[in-house]
């Protein structure tokens, strides 16, 4: 692909990019590649951006769909449709992304599709950690991954209906994850069969502890950290992510941290493999 910018792969996944300004008006061929390169990368890391307005963020956030307002609000939002997150409660919402590895909405019908990060003031600690959900389910040994299969998760919030836990993702095919580890009710075992069962409380503690240790365990997981004036584009729905601890530090010790969120509605409700081949079929 002949792109208007350079890329440079990050070492498991992901790519870093230079040469662009996302802050000036750019052409169609340029976000027509970014586009293509989020989906093949699945994370895009843009450095020495400078401040993105928050009404630029919401304009380059619509060249991936519709935006999706968080139901977190705080007055010093630059935009309705931007979530503004802090380490301090006066300047933006605070504690956010340390409930456990979740992918953004997964409490709605589809989750979030896109999400867009902007550091506007950048702390000297406090990193975001992302994890590639296909590579993370290949690397389960075979009886473990069977059981994660037959597992469906109920949201503690907003929408109860059950979700797979692993299903396929709609643009790539591959194997993802639908999960928030930090706000998750109960599992639902064998969902839509005659063998269906909702777990205990203990079991659904241990199946957490389970997932987390898989999750924090592993060595496939990209820690970002931040540089002032970098901008990320991530696929919501291939990647989970995380706030390290240091991102709660106080500003008296890290300095202030402001970063402005933005992201793409859903579109696809998370389907098991063979329930989008069976629904292929039919439309066929």
């Amino acid at each position: 692909m002949n792109r208007p910018y350079t890329l440079k792969p990050l070492p498991s996944f992901g790519a870093e990019i230079s040469g662009i300004q996302l802050s000036q008006q750019q052409p169609e061929e340029t976000v027509s590649a970014i586009k293509a390169d989020v989906t093949r990368h699945r994370l895009l890391v843009f450095r020495d951006q400078g401040i993105v307005s928050g009404e630029r963020q919401v304009e380059i956030s619509r060249w991936f769909g519709e935006l999706e307002s968080t139901f977190y609000k705080h007055p010093r939002s630059p935009h309705p449709d931007v979530f503004r997150v802090s380490n301090d409660e006066q300047t933006g919402c605070t504690g956010v992304g340390r409930t456990g590895w979740h992918v953004d909405g997964s409490f709605q019908a589809a989750p979030f599709a896109y999400a867009l990060y902007h550091i506007v003031s950048c702390p000297t600690q406090g990193d975001t950690l992302f994890a590639p959900l296909h590579e993370i389910l290949n690397s389960l040994p075979t009886e473990q991954r069977a059981r994660w299969d037959r597992l469906w998760m109920l949201s503690d919030r907003r929408q109860r209906g059950a979700k797979p836990l692993v299903y396929q993702h709609p643009l790539t095919g591959q194997d993802a994850m639908c999960l928030h580890l930090g706000m998750t009710d109960a599992f639902v075992w064998d969902y839509g069969t005659p063998q269906q069962r909702m777990t205990s409380s203990a079991e659904t503690r241990e199946l957490l502890s389970e997932l987390h240790a898989v999750f924090d365990g592993g060595n496939l997981i990209y820690a970002h950290k931040w540089r002032p004036g970098d901008f990320i584009i991530s696929d919501n729905l291939a990647l989970a992510h995380e706030a390290a601890p240091e991102t709660q530090l106080p500003r008296e010790q890290v300095g202030l941290r402001v970063m402005h969120r933005t992201t793409i509605k859903g579109e696809h409700v998370p389907c098991k493999r063979q329930d989008v081949q069976i629904q292929q079929a039919v439309a066929d």
